[in-house]
């Protein structure tokens, strides 16, 4: 035997070996619901955005129901920036005007969500489009910050606008969406009490959504490797205690806090995992749920 023949029964043992490992896991998730939230430069790189609509196409095929939120910032900053109008940010919450509502609702509801859509279709998935209002699915509330009183200042409530939390989940249009065998992708918009639209996290909607749907699990794509330590290196895996030791240490810091925090809110509410993992990577959500060594941060209760 030549050595091109040994190479070429090399690489098929390999893809056997991957074909096998991933076995267990399809037929452990067959059935169950994972909520996706889509970020990043996976929402950005043409190849990595190729790469997640295959991997939620390939979930769908082997009998996973996957959920799609997406975020936006990036594209809402350039679609103001085009029209001359200024961001200005609050706690890293953008203050959203009238105006400036009415373009983040384009931009997440229209451009960003059908691009998506046209997206995962085109890897041969059935993808529809959704926002946070469609069925009355996400109830808001509104945000305001208030900024403690410093030296002689007295306290201030500060009116950020259009910027909701989550109050409320009615997941019946997700649920009606999966029966019919679509791939639901949701936009973090909600309405208030008062009729109003709300421009929501959207870390904050896969989590709620993924804990009124009872999903298997929440993932959190983002462009970092996970959750690391002090010197650096990938926490493959932790509980609350052991996040309670990092946050009081101050390892978890900044905006993995939040993430973070969103995840371990989902698990203790019903969610039996979630995954904080680097959508840098090549086909991530298949490496996280299909393999032994994923590609991120298992969070469990």
């Amino acid at each position: 035997m030549n050595e091109s023949s040994n190479t070429t029964n090399r690489c098929q043992a390999d893809i056997a070996n991957i074909l096998i490992e991933a076995l267990p896991y399809i037929q452990r998730f067959h059935g169950t619901t994972v909520v996706i939230k889509y970020g990043g430069n996976a929402m950005i790189d043409d190849a990595l955005k190729t790469s997640f609509a295959r991997d939620v196409v390939m979930m769908k095929l082997v009998g996973i129901n996957p959920v799609v939120v997406h975020g936006g910032g990036p594209q809402i900053s350039q679609a103001l920036d085009r029209m001359g109008k200024s961001t200005e940010f609050v706690d890293g919450l953008r203050v959203t005007d009238k105006e400036t509502m009415d373009t983040v609702e384009m931009v997440l509801g229209g451009l960003v969500n059908n691009e998506i859509v046209s997206l995962i279709n085109s890897q041969g998935g059935k993808a529809v489009g959704l926002s946070g209002k469609d069925g009355d699915m996400i109830r808001a509330e509104k945000i305001i910050i208030t900024k403690a009183a410093v030296n002689d200042q007295p306290s201030e409530i500060i009116d950020i606008g259009h910027v909701g939390k989550v109050s409320s989940v009615d997941a019946n249009v997700v649920d009606a969406m999966q029966s019919q065998g679509f791939i639901p992708v949701v936009a973090p918009l909600g309405v208030g009490e008062d009729g109003m639209t709300y421009n929501i996290n959207a870390d904050t909607v896969a989590g709620a959504l993924a804990s009124v749907l009872e999903a298997e699990k929440l993932v959190l794509m983002t462009n970092t490797p996970g959750v690391l330590d002090s010197s650096g290196n990938l926490l493959t895996g932790l509980n609350s205690s052991e996040i309670a030791k990092l946050i009081e240490d101050k390892v978890i810091v900044g905006g993995m806090l939040p993430k973070i925090n969103c995840g371990l809110d989902a698990v203790n509410t019903g969610v039996k995992s979630a995954h904080i993992i680097d959508g840098r990577v090549d086909h991530a959500l298949l490496l996280e749920i299909f393999t032994d060594t994923g590609v991120g941060t298992l969070i469990s209760s």
